[in-house]
């Protein structure tokens, strides 16, 4: 490697590196706005919480990648400019091509390592973010009693207390329901005073009571119907444990959603593509004999199988040989096997665009993983020539730029993961829309940096609309001049004759 290569690489990898980290953050934050409400008032445990953040934050390294090409890029070749360190190696023989060149090796490379990132390591990761994230939403809100309110989420209890002490631990006028045996509400318990504590190991809520009361109904399998015993009992002392292995985070079998599109790499989905394609060609031509056999060949006309259709008819159709409530029932059959033809027809047809819908989404997904991994290419013949055309580095310029592009590199692509997903146009069609829009774009702006265009140089603009104004003023005035000579030369012809 020699020394130009050395230098070029060495001004853009810090670049690169940091504004990945800062990419993969900003989409990171996206994640946690939209998932916040989930999270809070859950009582996570820490680790749970890292595990969760860690695989989202690994999540968005396909999207972060193409984000980061752009902008450090941009910033790389714009302090060259800015510096002019790109004109003196210009000055030197060196082309702007030969001077990326390093750097499209690398972007090359990372196009390639995001794909396969994204075709092994991404599987894994949702698997284990989506289904972190499907437990922490089916887990109880955490433990938060409020005073004056009966609090039910404890699995068997109903608690209400009048007043708690700042530190969470002293109680007052204590009411305790206790559903546990299964018979309503049979039991329950009123103290003045007591304490609220956690068990060591966090699994059992001790609430010691004081100076109170347990009224209990006395349940007799025989003569409950009868009479029904009722029992006080007064105490100075009772302690009640309460299990809160529903507030636990109970984790679910993984294999339940290794089934999933985003779960799979691209062998896996050409695999299930072929079979979901294949069960859906066998529907769509076993459907008809189906509805056939089910409507048709049983029916055999089975009202106008009797001895009226047996006799001749001379006049009429065959139905006018039928006895009036023979042709009512034959007439009753025929509507409602029209009418489970069709109820089947439309159910079948629900069932088709389901299935669409569902080979739809794994071949987004299937596309998804090549055209982000070659989005970082075009990124950087995006970035680089435009950086040495604007000739500004730093976080200022380049960073508005690259945003914008990014955003409209964005909507594009949802937008034409949409469509594809409604069925207007094919799936691989939607996913490649915003790399076919930007490689276009990459090609101009490569031929534009290496001829030296000054596309935002604000003079050129200002030089160039200066001349088309002279000009037209200046035919405007020849074309005065013009005028004016031959009004001259019209009055001199008038005046000499009858000067004479």
């Amino acid at each position: 490697m020699n020394t130009i290569n050395r230098f070029i690489l060495k001004s853009y990898l810090p670049p690169f590196a940091m504004t990945f980290v800062i990419s993969v953050f900003i989409l990171f934050m996206q994640f946690l706005w939209k998932w916040i409400d989930e999270l809070v008032g859950k009582g996570l445990d820490t680790a749970v919480v890292i595990e969760l953040f860690f695989y989202a934050a690994l999540s968005m390294v396909p999207l972060a990648l193409p984000l980061a090409t752009l902008l450090s890029s941009l910033m790389t070749f714009g302090g060259l400019a800015e510096h002019y360190e790109l004109a003196a190696f210009k000055a030197s023989g060196l082309s702007l091509m030969r001077i990326m060149r390093p750097l499209f090796i690398l972007s090359f490379v990372v196009s390639i390592g995001a794909f396969i990132f994204a075709n092994n390591v991404l599987p894994f990761t949702n698997l284990q973010m989506l289904s972190t994230l499907f437990d922490i939403r089916q887990q109880k809100p955490a433990l938060n009693i409020k005073e004056g309110v009966f609090y039910k989420e404890i699995d068997g209890f109903s608690i209400r207390i009048k007043d708690i002490s700042k530190d969470g631990n002293t109680l007052n006028d204590v009411m305790i329901y206790d559903h546990t045996d299964q018979m309503g509400n049979t039991s329950l318990s009123l103290a003045e005073t007591g304490t609220m504590t956690m068990s060591d190991d966090k699994r059992f809520l001790v609430i010691e009571l004081r100076n109170g009361k347990t009224y209990k109904e006395i349940w007799n399998q025989e003569g409950a119907a009868q009479k029904r015993p009722f029992m006080t009992m007064k105490f100075d002392q009772q302690i009640i444990r309460m299990d809160l292995s529903g507030f636990s985070l109970e984790r679910t079998d993984q294999d339940l959603f290794k089934d999933n599109h985003q779960m799979l790499n691209g062998s896996q989905l050409l695999a299930y593509i072929d079979t979901m394609q294949t069960e859906l060609k066998e529907d769509k031509v076993n459907f008809y004999p189906s509805l056939r056999n089910a409507y048709l060949n049983k029916t055999k006309y089975y009202w106008t199988l009797n001895d009226s259709l047996k006799k001749k008819s001379t006049a009429g159709t065959m139905l006018d040989s039928l006895d009036e409530s023979t042709r009512i029932r034959t007439a009753e059959m025929a509507i409602n096997s029209a009418r489970n033809c069709k109820s089947a027809s439309e159910s079948k047809v629900n069932e088709i665009e389901a299935q669409q819908r569902s080979i739809t989404r794994f071949e987004i997904e299937f596309w998804r993983k090549y055209s982000l991994s070659f989005a970082c290419l075009i990124m950087f013949f995006i970035g680089a020539p435009l950086g040495a055309i604007i000739r500004k580095g730093g976080l200022g310029m380049p960073v508005v730029i690259s945003i914008v592009l990014f955003i409209i590199f964005w909507v594009l692509s949802i937008t034409g993961e949409k469509i594809s997903k409604e069925g207007d146009i094919p799936p691989y069609l939607g996913m490649w829309l915003s790399c076919a829009f930007f490689l276009p774009l990459g090609v101009w702006l490569t031929r534009k940096a290496a001829a030296d265009a000054a596309l935002f140089d604000t003079e050129s603009y200002v030089a160039f609309f200066k001349k088309i104004f002279i000009r037209k003023g200046a035919n405007g005035s020849t074309n005065d001049s013009s005028m004016t000579s031959y009004n001259d030369q019209n009055h001199s012809d008038h005046e000499g004759p009858s000067g004479m």
